[in-house]
């Protein structure tokens, strides 16, 4: 099986090799299906202070690109502006669903698309299919062999992981719920989070996990009078004991290296926190000290998305952190804006899961621990890039605060 594997994943970078560039994603014309409809539709804006806070971050973006264009040249400002479309996407979502009063079963349907997600994430990941043009060439190393890590239909595995972390919570969410609050049945939940927790660990994504466990931790301290606990961890575990010895069974060698780096990463963070976060902590040296030297930068920014591809600033960076990628790339405003969305992310969510109304109560609830996962995990990735996710957690936003 090793031998099959090694050879399906030369052949996957052969083929990544003789695609080059990527052409136009099918995923474009869902998105002028989707901008059509609300056309037809002429759905309401609802522009109060949550609504206003992700305007104000999305036109913090489209403001930079002259930036890009300024510092870096027309080519790379149009790929900037191509991003901040991307970006906008999730901006239009979050308005339709709110103004068009899209049924609640639209979680139940989200929650079957992510399941088969994870699903086949983790076939890719066994069988180790041909990579699509252009996805992230990120690797583990085991004595068996070089294997790329699960992404899925995602061009990288953090995406994978943080849309599990996200339906796992869901699961969570719905087991301090009574039966018939709950989008889906309980064997649904726990059949499907066995896949989808299993493609969280295969994603290698320790980041997602962080934000798994805030997650958790927010749900628990609001049903602190109340909780359940027993009912909580006999599924839990059910669902973390199955996923485990699925992988254990599976995928003994890649198993035992996981929880062997989860221990590392608790063990030697004060030794050596650079290798520790991946070289993470040389980035933000760079970054920060290029700050610090060019402080004018970080009133206007130098382009939304330039850093990966402009040499700007001596070479070429991934911030692998959203607060201080967003403070250069779009400067105080697109960092202040970004602050403002979050704080209103979590006061929306929290007046949603007080609200009487059982729907606008469980994705306000959902919302918030997520939220809540996302603000800590963003100081280890991009999250405002996951643009092929991200419009799925604006669509749940919009149902916690929508008015029926």
């Amino acid at each position: 099986m090793a031998g099959i594997i090694l050879r399906l994943r030369a052949a996957a970078a052969a083929v990544t090799d003789r695609s080059g560039k990527r052409g136009p994603h099918v995923a474009l014309l869902f998105a002028g299906c989707g901008l059509l409809i609300g056309l037809i539709h002429r759905v309401p804006l609802h522009l109060d202070g949550l609504g206003m806070s992700l305007c104000a971050l999305f036109a913090a973006m489209a403001a930079s690109v002259s930036m890009a264009a300024i510092y870096s040249g027309l080519p790379i400002a149009a790929a900037s502006m191509a991003r901040v479309m991307l970006f906008g996407i999730s901006v239009y979502v979050f308005f339709f669903v709110r103004g068009a009063r899209v049924s609640f079963h639209i979680v139940r349907v989200l929650f079957w698309v992510a399941a088969g997600s994870a699903v086949f994430a983790c076939l890719d990941f066994y069988f180790q299919f041909p990579a699509p043009a252009g996805y992230g060439p990120q690797f583990i190393w085991l004595d068996s062999g070089v294997f790329r890590r699960a992404q899925g239909v995602f061009y990288e595995a953090s995406t994978l992981g943080n849309l599990c972390a996200f339906f796992l919570e869901m699961i969570a969410v719905a087991l301090f719920r009574p039966r018939r609050e709950r989008p889906v049945s309980m064997g649904t939940m726990l059949t499907g989070g066995v896949a989808l927790a299993s493609a969280l660990v295969l994603s290698y994504s320790r980041a997602s996990l962080v934000n798994l466990g805030v997650a958790l931790a927010v749900l628990l301290w609001l049903h602190r009078n109340r909780v359940r606990l027993g009912r909580f961890l006999l599924a839990a575990g059910v669902l973390g004991g199955t996923a485990l010895a699925m992988l254990f069974g599976l995928f003994p060698l890649f198993a035992r290296a996981y929880w062997q780096r989860i221990g590392a990463s608790f063990s030697y963070f004060s030794e050596a926190p650079n290798a520790i976060l991946s070289g993470r902590v040389d980035t933000w040296t760079l970054l920060t000290q290029y700050l610090i030297a060019h402080p004018w930068h970080a009133i206007l920014g130098i382009g939304y998305k330039t850093l990966p591809y402009s040499d700007f600033i001596g070479q070429t960076s991934v911030a692998d952190n959203t607060y201080l990628g967003l403070l250069l790339e779009t400067g105080i405003a697109g960092f202040a804006a970004l602050l403002i969305w979050n704080v209103a992310v979590i006061r929306a969510s929290y007046r949603a899961a007080q609200s009487d109304d059982s729907e606008r109560s469980f994705c306000g609830t959902w919302m918030l621990c997520f939220w809540a996962g996302q603000i800590v995990q963003m100081f280890s990735g991009d999250l405002l890039t996951y643009w092929r996710v991200l419009p799925v957690y604006t669509c749940v936003l919009a149902l916690a605060v929508r008015r029926k």
